[in-house]
């Protein structure tokens, strides 16, 4: 398929950016932008036939880069790094060296410091025949106070199934914690509805990482039984969230430990019959309701993205993983690569199952 390139616009700081657009033979399509390798765009069908567009962003990149976006900063569709999620204090210690890195969320550090992976401009290479584009970024030793010079590509792929392949490669120079993922916000209804709360979530995950005040994990996981937590058969996500303070905001543990690609999530709205399947090679799964939104944001489509309008699946290694010895490691070392797989996976459906 071809590989559509068009401007992007130009960032703050003088870059020109681009948008690239993946068409299948469905008629779906993927808009993805060089700046922060953003999803900023993705049109599935309805049980109608009718196209909509099922992310939250916007149509150019001074949208990505406003007083107000950087404000409330919800990295609307960026490749998140070096390290996804939150660490503690802004402090870790690796071989024996402490490391100090921004506090840019309250006390702590958050989806890889000040000017993340979602905050830069990517080396963009259209792959026209697997239908896809790899974006590379380089993170000098040092950047936002991580150890070693740090090579990522992200490849996104579209396929004749309708899915939305995300592959994650990257390698080092130092030993460095690295926790690698995507922070798409979708609204299956596709601007037809207020909120996403009416979705119905199915999470394969019997534990979720129990958090303070401050979004650590306290190193205690969970059991989801007879709690609002428990998604493993459906739910609609706004029938318990007034239970849970301040929404959803928590890593799920997949039952499946494996380094397998396996299903984590299924979401169904029954406005519009869409699904979203969610597979990953992952352990965990940050499920976020947008519980930040607060209408100051209008993206695509004159849509003002109100508290809620839209959740998101990061697929991922737990928060604060390099003070966490009982986690599953993130330490990425010069002799090893580290590699993620997610698929996002499109269809229609009568109801939920």
């Amino acid at each position: 398929m071809k590989i559509k390139k068009d401007a992007f616009g130009t960032t703050t700081e003088g870059t020109e950016t681009s948008l690239y657009t993946l068409n299948n033979e469905t008629g779906m399509e993927i808009k993805v932008s060089d700046y922060g390798a953003t999803i900023t765009s993705i049109l599935a069908h309805d049980k109608d036939g009718k196209p909509g567009d099922v992310v939250l962003g916007f149509d150019h990149v001074s949208g990505y880069q406003s007083e107000a976006y950087l404000k409330s900063n919800p990295y609307f569709g960026a490749a998140i790094g070096r390290f996804g999620n939150r660490i503690a204090r802004g402090k870790f210690t690796l071989d024996g060296e402490e490391y100090t890195l921004a506090t840019n969320n309250g006390p702590n550090h958050l989806h890889g410091g000040n000017k993340g992976f979602d905050k830069v401009v990517w080396k963009a290479e259209p792959l026209e025949e697997q239908n896809a584009i790899r974006f590379t970024y380089v993170s000098a030793d040092g950047e936002e106070g991580y150890p070693g010079t740090l090579t990522t590509t992200v490849t996104y792929t579209l396929s004749s199934a309708n899915e939305l392949k995300i592959d994650y490669k990257a390698s080092t120079t130092k030993a460095t914690p690295i926790n690698l993922t995507n922070h798409t916000y979708f609204n299956l209804a596709a601007g037809k509805l207020e909120d996403a709360l009416n979705h119905v979530l199915t999470l394969h995950a019997n534990k979720y990482t129990v958090v303070d005040e401050s979004f650590i994990p306290t190193g205690e996981n969970r059991d989801v039984t007879g709690t609002p937590m428990d998604f493993r058969t459906p739910e609609v996500i706004g029938s318990r969230i007034e239970q849970v303070p301040g929404g959803y905001d928590h890593n799920y543990v997949l039952q499946d430990k494996s380094s397998a690609l396996k299903l984590a999530a299924t979401v169904f709205d029954p406005a519009t019959g869409r699904t979203l399947e969610v597979y990953t090679t992952e352990p965990g799964v940050q499920f976020y309701t947008g519980n930040f939104l607060d209408g100051t944001l209008t993206g695509k489509g004159n849509i003002t993205y109100k508290k809620r309008y839209g959740f998101c699946l990061e697929t991922q290694h737990f928060p604060d993983s390099p003070n966490q010895p009982d986690f599953p490691s993130t330490i990425l070392r010069p002799d090893d690569t580290y590699t993620s797989s997610t698929v996002y996976r499109f269809s229609v459906k009568d109801q939920a199952s």
